[in-house]
């Protein structure tokens, strides 16, 4: 019975396909609307989340901030070593600084980053090395002239499909030797972090800097530990060590990558969620569009109606198939949305270079919900047609 219910439902629809077409448009714009919409969302949740662990996860990155005084306060490396030894739960703290450079070789040359640390700084920050070696313990310990570059860097100024492992480059009037190319990382803390020549922290210091200061360290703590607790002896250890009394305000900045992360997926997540719903409005007012055809049809149809009526179709029967009708007619314009909205998806998330994430379970709903607006808005016509009285049904012209 659904079966033979169903095909006549096809047939229906493909007996007025253009009005069909018209009908299902609101469907179909609102069901590729809300999947394009949560798609390029998670797309940019994944995307500012990988921009953030680049930073490295369950990390604390300590920096010095302007005080009232207008001066700036560096940290040394005397306070990197105070805090992995004194407070629990720490597993890496190290240290970096920051300069500028134009890296230059066999002619070409592209200005970027030059970032000073050690090998347990880019652990903390989770650099993994695509192609060479890490710095060795001389290499850190002398300060020599040993570098890993980013992807950008090695893009810019070597040739194409060569290992610049090995070469000498210049950074300014500073020669040095590419041990390793860096994995991609892409963007990070507002920065490119493929643009980026890591040297030994004491080389860049030295060579750079021109001091022993530090702009920044890193801290990676044990997340078994409570961070609030970290952070409350970090802060609690870095005013005693720079004397600060009372209700003097830090000079320095702690910022929590997990409590980052976290706050960015919620806040994406919520706006997602938001723009799903303003876009599920055009499906509320496709379902009103199929109401509206569905009772156009059981005008147009009441002749039909009435000699089905007349030779025994039970009135549950009639009310069967104008249901089945409208639902047949949401369905496949849920699946046109779904396609659409997929194709617009991998189109937007190239556009705005952000991942496109497939998420299978919003599809889904998109298109059960789609089939339900059927139900809902077609059930009222449906009834509609099984409570016409045969007789007067026969008499319509």
């Amino acid at each position: 019975m659904l079966g033979t219910t169903i095909l006549l439902a096809l047939r229906e629809i493909r007996r007025h396909i253009m009005r069909s077409i018209l009908t299902t448009l609101g469907i179909i714009i609102g069901v590729a609307a809300v999947v394009t919409m949560v798609t390029l969302g998670n797309g940019v949740t994944a995307s500012v989340q990988e921009e953030v662990s680049s930073l490295g996860a369950s990390n604390f990155i300590i920096f010095p901030v302007r005080t009232t005084r207008g001066t700036v306060r560096p940290f040394d490396e005397a306070d990197v070593i105070a805090v992995e030894q004194q407070i629990a739960g720490v597993k890496i703290a190290a240290g970096g600084v920051g300069a500028t450079a134009t890296a230059f070789y066999n002619g070409q040359d592209w200005d970027t980053r030059v970032e000073g640390g050690t090998n347990p700084l880019l652990e903390a920050q989770t650099i993994k090395i695509a192609e060479g070696r890490a710095f060795t313990r001389d290499e850190e310990e002398a300060g020599k002239n040993a570098c890993l570059i980013g992807l950008k860097v090695r893009d810019a100024i070597f040739p194409v499909g060569t290992s610049p492992v090995g070469a000498r480059m210049r950074l300014d009037d500073i020669s040095c030797q590419v041990i390793g190319v860096m994995e991609e990382r892409g963007q990070g803390g507002g920065q490119d972090d493929d643009d980026v020549v890591y040297m030994p922290l004491k080389t860049v210091q030295r060579r750079f800097r021109g001091n022993d200061n530090l702009d920044y360290f890193v801290v990676k703590y044990d997340t078994a530990y409570a961070a609030s607790a970290i952070q409350d002896s970090l802060v609690d250890l870095l005013r005693e060590r720079r004397l600060l009394q009372g209700e003097e305000p830090n000079d320095f900045n702690i910022i929590d990558t997990a409590q980052i992360n976290q706050a960015l997926g919620a806040v994406t997540g919520t706006l997602t969620v938001m723009v799903a719903v303003i876009a599920s409005i055009s499906l509320l007012v496709g379902g009103i569009g199929i109401m509206n055809i569905m009772l156009v049809s059981v005008t147009e149809r009441t002749r039909e109606i009435g000699i089905r009526l007349a030779i025994g179709a039970l009135a549950r029967e009639v009310r069967l198939q104008f249901l089945t009708e409208a639902v047949v007619l949401c369905a496949l314009g849920g699946l046109v949305g779904i396609a659409l909205g997929f194709g617009a998806s991998i189109g937007l998330a190239a556009l705005i270079e952000v991942p496109f994430v497939f998420d299978p379970v919003i599809n889904l709903i998109s298109f059960l919900f789609a089939a339900g607006m059927g139900i809902v808005f077609g059930y009222y016509p449906a009834s509609r047609a099984s409570k016409l009285d045969p007789i007067d049904a026969l008499r319509h012209e």
